[in-house]
């Protein structure tokens, strides 16, 4: 049993990692920007024992707040195991001369910013504790692909795999393991928010996700037991991998998917 904060963790692939661990009998933090999100998660979530879950609101652009989230942690459950850096946004596909520049700076803030800050509290509090794992969500950008209209995620994705791999290289002699989180391409509504300003795009888009997409409780069983499961430091732990990316086009004649359904 483990005890698990993941922050982003009121809807999407964070709330699929929560139900799938507390299915495993692990504790777990929940944690959302609002009160009322954190709220709803756990209402979705209560036919799991009480004992075993809170829910802390953290603006993870704000580190006083993810302190307070690692502290929520400390007071239910004594000790946190592994923490899982999810939270994180997007934005609508544009070139980057046309994104304006709050988005420009609140992807940033959260994408970049929020994962240091959730780095930062969990490994200073894990070498405090003698130890414990820290992940953070690759995306787009992360192997760096790149595509018109993704430049500022992208780039933000990019920078989280250069934060993770320095922090691997500082973490080495320590009793803390820090490792990548790349679930894939998943449909959810941070998916389709990006085509709020060209859903033709998105319907255009389709045909690959159905090929390429997974529903987030398809990717998070997957990803929660091979979490449980690792003891690397330094580990991808990766759903879409390049031999099931051929697979699937080999066999998307064969295979008529609708992710989105």
């Amino acid at each position: 049993m483990k005890n698990i904060i993941i922050t982003g963790s009121t809807r999407g692939i964070g709330f699929g990692l929560a139900r799938e661990f507390l299915e495993r009998g692990c504790n777990v933090v929940v944690s959302g920007r609002t009160q009322a999100g954190v709220d709803q998660a756990l209402a979705q979530l209560n036919s799991y024992r009480a004992e075993s879950i809170v829910g802390q609101p953290c603006d993870m652009t704000d580190l006083e707040q993810v302190e307070a989230l690692w502290a929520a942690g400390i007071e239910k459950f004594g000790r946190i195991d592994i923490w899982i850096n999810n939270a994180g946004r997007g934005h609508p596909q544009q070139p980057i001369w046309e994104i304006p520049v709050d988005t420009v700076h609140a992807v940033f803030d959260l994408d970049v910013n929020g994962l240091i800050y959730g780095c930062r509290v969990a490994i200073a509090n894990m070498l405090k504790q003698g130890g414990g794992f820290v992940y953070n969500m690759e995306g787009f950008g992360s192997d760096g692909r790149t595509r018109a209209g993704m430049g500022v995620y992208g780039a933000s994705k990019a920078a989280v795999t250069y934060l993770t791999k320095t922090l691997i290289v500082e973490t080495k002699e320590t009793p803390v393991k820090v490792g990548y989180l790349s679930p894939g391409i998943v449909a959810t509504d941070f998916l389709s928010d990006m085509y709020t300003d060209d859903p033709a795009a998105f319907e255009k888009s389709k045909r690959i996700f159905n090929i390429l997409a997974d529903k987030p409780e398809t990717v998070t069983p997957y990803l929660a037991e091979q979490l449980l499961a690792n003891e690397k430091h330094g580990k991808r732990i990766a759903w879409l991998t390049t031999p099931k990316i051929m697979k699937r086009f080999l066999t998307a004649p064969f295979n008529k998917r609708d992710v989105f359904a």
